[in-house]
């Protein structure tokens, strides 16, 4: 009977890496097209927000 349990082991570890494997290899191409698109607005609503901030300025102090 321990020699079966013994026996199980290797068989969930091949379980586990078959699951992993597969979770590692998914497709996240459509995950990368929106945070690219998110990071583009992102930073163009910061390069709005320092031009503003020069035209309100009162000095040149950076």
């Amino acid at each position: 009977m321990a020699s079966l349990v013994w026996l199980l082991i290797p068989l969930f570890a091949a379980i586990g890496a078959a699951i992993w494997g597969s979770w590692a290899a998914r497709d996240r191409t459509q995950g990368d097209i929106s945070e690219l698109a998110g990071y583009a607005r992102f930073r163009e609503a910061m390069d709005r927000a320092r031009t503003n901030e020069k035209a309100h300025s009162g000095s040149d102090a950076v």
